[in-house]
């Protein structure tokens, strides 16, 4: 991707991917020589590969779905480098590729040019370096009670609809038992 394209978007709400596992939205922290930094609702800061990513996405009219304020203390981790991250995570718990079989989550012990070694339980995984979309090792920023509220009223009100139409189901299905029961 363009530089000065992804250095233009630095502190906006974008989309990396489509879709499919490694899609998440987020706020865009920095741009590095070869990785993007990604503040994320869910998972925290994803450090992602440039030549991974296969668009990123800025809605400009209503823009994306982000609840969190982002404080001005707030520190993650930083390097020029994609390897320059995984040195500065080695022995931290971090979670590769965000889904799909490739997924993995584990202690970061050794890092080399072509490979990284992650420890997970009674396993020993070398992971190829080329293979590595992202990785994230937990760093979060909590969201604030007015978003947490807004989501607990969300939840509420989907149940309450999804209740509604459960009710209205059993209703109609009734009804229609009824009326066979009529016809006979």
């Amino acid at each position: 991707m363009n530089s000065e394209l992804l250095l233009s978007l630095v502190g906006k709400v974008i989309k990396v991917d489509r879709g499919g596992p490694e899609s998440r939205i987020g706020k865009l922290l920095a741009v590095n020589e070869d990785h993007i930094t990604l503040l994320t609702e869910d998972d925290g800061v994803i450090y992602y590969k440039a030549h991974h990513i296969k668009s990123l996405t800025a809605n400009t009219k209503s823009g994306l779905n982000f609840n969190i304020e982002v404080p001005e203390n707030f520190e993650y981790k930083t390097a020029k480098t994609f390897k320059g991250i995984l040195e500065n995570l080695k022995y931290h718990w971090v979670k590769i590729n965000r889904g799909g079989p490739e997924k993995l989550e584990g202690v970061l012990d050794d890092i080399s040019d072509d490979f990284v070694t992650i420890i997970l339980n009674e396993e020993v995984v070398r992971l190829s370096m080329f293979h590595i979309r992202n990785i994230s090792y937990g760093e979060k920023v909590q969201k604030s009670d007015e978003a947490d509220k807004e989501e607990k009223q969300e939840g509420q009100s989907k149940e309450q609809e999804k209740s509604k139409q459960d009710n209205s189901n059993k209703k109609s299905n009734a009804e229609q038992g009824n009326e066979k029961k009529k016809e006979k």
